[in-house]
């Protein structure tokens, strides 16, 4: 059997004006809020700190600057396939019709891997917050309920020995579950079945409060900059990919799962009212703004604390608090920024992953209740309650240290295939139309690959080894069940290839 056949990008087009379950609602600014609910979060909120106490210190502004432009390539490449072919797919649909469907059933299992995953990484951030707050107020939630039962520690001596690396270091904290990450995930979930209109309109109200708080804590923060926080900038290394210039390279791989935001937009296509015109400007709008805020929020937190303290589930807050009563009534502030903004990511990462798998299923190489649309609401409901389950699971149990490599791994692998997927288009589609297109192609394509496997090289060997064996798990799937019920084995019409309710 070929397992490099093709979806024709005439025949994905086509699909587009025939198949109009989901609701068409989202305008450009609606897209533009989704790929900054998506990105700022975690990135800002969580890991910037905990990157740079583990790996860069100061330097972590640099590692920021890499994964922007890493994200920058990327996201002309993202920006060119969804106004050409706007379907929920994402990377999935745009490596299916240019590498064929091998490697977008590896894509589209990736894509599982990052969304579910960044889903729990985020929901665990949300949940560091959450406790803080409440603490403040005077509600104390047993530690036993607010953290993961297990933490992982990479064996020293396991070199790449994959069981090794997979089965141990495991190490129990005495805790039972996180339960408020548990809680926000299934919130979320019931409010993604229930519409995108509303998913949405909720998601700009969020992005606003969060805005407003990330800019109010950048204003406050130059006044307390100590120049000498970021002495010395790169701090010396002390082993590979612990601080010095290999620390400033694994620390943006490690936070590039913050970037997932601009391909969570192109989740969205089949549900805009323009794709064509408007899903550039949500991905690139988006992308631009984030990757300024990060760097100023980076600047402004390792200037105000030393990176050493930073390695917190709420490091901002910390930071705040380290500057005394002067700036005491930002400290509730921030924090309800943080609980704000970290919900409209779980959101946007828990509505990209249901369209990933509605989609799959459309082509066949999943069952069909994971593309059963909800009457009513317009969703993928059952799709949307499996990702909510798992996320809730997998956000009560493991750290979020180990959850954010494996997304950045996962979301690293996407955008390299994405960015040749459009160099290799250009000559095997050349005539097709492309409402926006890349800009230097020849160039950026290249480029975007380069970086990306560049970022994935400075991921640990455990992360590495975990993708190995998602992937594996995958390719049984495929090989069992997709290949065989795939819709080019059996040639239907774009109306019949869908799945019914």
């Amino acid at each position: 059997m070929n397992l490099f056949r093709r979806k024709s990008v005439a025949d994905l087009q086509a699909e587009v004006l025939t198949d109009h379950r989901l609701h068409r609602a989202l305008g450009p600014l609606n897209l533009t809020a989704l790929g900054i609910g998506a990105v700022i979060g975690a990135g800002i909120f969580v890991l910037t700190g905990q990157a740079a106490a583990k790996y860069a210190g100061p330097a972590i502004v640099f590692s920021f600057v890499l994964a922007g432009i890493a994200c920058g390539f990327s996201g002309l490449c993202y920006a060119e396939f969804s106004a050409m072919i706007p379907i929920s797919g994402s990377a999935y649909t745009y490596s299916y019709a240019t590498m064929g469907e091998l490697v977008a059933w590896v894509i589209g299992w990736d894509l599982i891997l990052e969304y579910m995953f960044a889903a729990s990484t985020v929901a665990v951030g949300w949940s560091g917050y959450v406790v803080s707050f409440l603490r403040d107020l005077g509600i104390l939630i047993p530690s036993a309920f607010t953290s993961a039962p297990y933490n992982h520690v990479t064996p020293a001596d396991a070199g790449w020995n994959i069981w090794r690396l997979f089965t141990e270091g495991w190490v129990s904290t005495g805790a039972v579950l996180n339960v408020p990450a548990m809680i926000i995930v299934g919130f979320i979930t019931i409010l993604l079945v229930l519409g995108i209109k509303e998913s949405a309109t909720f998601n700009n109200i969020i992005v606003a409060i969060k805005l407003t708080v990330i800019l109010a804590f950048i204003a406050v923060g130059l006044a307390y900059l100590n120049k000498a926080n970021w002495q010395p900038f790169v701090p010396p290394s002390l082993s590979p990919g612990e601080f010095g210039w290999g620390g400033v390279l694994r620390a943006a791989g490690v936070i590039f799962f913050a970037y997932i935001g601009f391909d969570a937009v192109s989740t969205a296509a089949q549900e805009a009212k323009n794709a064509q015109r408007d899903m550039p400007i949500g991905i690139l709008a988006s992308l631009a703004i984030c990757t300024l805020l990060y760097i100023a929020v980076a600047l402004v937190l390792t200037g105000i604390i030393k990176y050493t303290h930073l390695n917190v589930p709420d490091p901002i807050a910390v930071a705040i608090d380290s500057l005394g009563h002067s700036v005491a009534w930002l400290r509730p502030i921030i924090k309800i920024g943080a609980i704000a903004g970290l919900s409209s990511v779980i959101l946007v990462m828990m509505l990209g992953q249901p369209r990933i798998f509605y989609t799959m299923s459309k082509d066949g190489l999943l069952p069909p209740i994971f593309g059963s649309v909800h009457p009513k609401f317009r969703t993928p409901w059952l799709a949307t309650i499996l990702t909510g389950s798992v996320a809730m699971i997998v956000s009560g149990l493991f750290p979020i240290g180990l959850l954010g490599e494996l997304v950045s791994i996962g979301t690293l692998l996407a955008f390299a295939i994405v960015c040749a997927g459009v160099f290799v288009l250009r000559f095997t589609d050349p005539d097709i139309k492309r409402p926006f297109r890349t800009p230097l192609f020849w160039l950026v394509s290249p480029l975007g690959v380069f970086f990306c496997f560049w970022l994935m090289y400075g991921l640990p060997r455990d992360t590495w080894a975990r993708l190995i064996i998602w992937m594996v798990i995958g390719l049984v799937i495929y090989f069992s069940y997709g290949m065989r019920r795939s819709t080019l084995v059996r040639p239907t019409s774009v109306s019949a290839s869908c799945p019914k309710d």
